[in-house]
C-alpha cells in the first residue's frame, strides 16, 4: 500500500486474496428493484491473479436472472476476527464452462448442486472489480481491542483505523 491509503494493481489483488482467505463468504448484491432479493450470502471460490472473484451459482436463481438484466454487482466482506472489511463494486458475467466448473468445484457445493459438477443448474459467476474500498486496523485485532478499551476508559478518541480505495484497473498480469 502506498502512503495515501490506496491499493493499486497487484497490491489490490493481494489485499482481495488476503481478505477472502480469511472470510470467503460475502454479501453479494445485485441491481434489482426488489430489495429482499438484492443481497444474499455467497461463498467466494477464489480470487484469481487478475483480481476477478469467482463463485458457483444456480442457473435459475434470482441472482443469475438479475445479472442477466444488469451485470453491476457489489460484494461486501467482513472479517471481524481481524477487523478487516472490504467493499467491491464490479461487473458480473455468467459462465457455463465445464473446465471452470471443475476448477472451482468443492464437495460442499453438492448441497446446492446434488448432481455434482455435471448438475445442469450449475453455472460460474465471474466478477471483475471496477473499484472498491477497505477498512483495516493499524495494529491488528488484539492491540486494537486493548486500544478501544483504553480509549473508552480515558475518554480520548481512538485513531487506529486505516481505510482507502482499492483498484485493480490496469493491474499487471502475473
Amino acid at each position: 500500500m502506498n502512503d495515501n491509503g490506496k491499493f493499486h494493481g497487484t497490491e489490490a489483488i493481494d489485499k482481495f486474496k488476503e481478505v477472502v482467505d480469511h472470510q470467503s463468504v460475502c454479501m453479494f448484491l445485485t441491481e434489482t428493484p426488489h430489495w429482499p432479493e438484492a443481497a444474499r450470502p455467497m461463498s467466494t471460490q477464489k480470487v484469481c491473479d487478475q483480481g476477478n472473484f469467482w463463485f458457483l451459482s444456480a442457473r435459475s436463481s434470482n441472482k443469475n436472472k438479475a445479472i442477466a438484466l444488469d451485470p453491476k454487482v457489489h460484494l461486501l466482506y467482513a472479517n471481524t476476527s481481524a477487523s478487516d472489511y472490504l467493499s467491491v463494486a464490479g461487473t458480473a458475467e455468467i459462465i457455463d464452462d465445464m473446465a471452470k466448473k471443475k476448477e472451482l468445484w468443492n464437495p460442499i457445493a453438492k448441497a446446492w448442486f446434488p448432481e455434482g459438477v455435471d448438475d445442469p443448474e450449475l453455472t460460474v459467476l465471474k466478477v471483475k472489480p471496477t473499484d472498491g474500498y477497505y477498512w483495516d486496523t493499524k495494529s491488528g485485532k488484539l492491540v486494537s481491542t486493548i486500544m478501544i478499551m483504553a480509549a473508552a476508559v480515558s475518554g480520548k478518541a481512538l485513531d487506529d483505523g486505516i481505510e482507502g480505495t482499492i483498484s485493480v484497473v490496469n493491474a499487471p498480469t502475473r
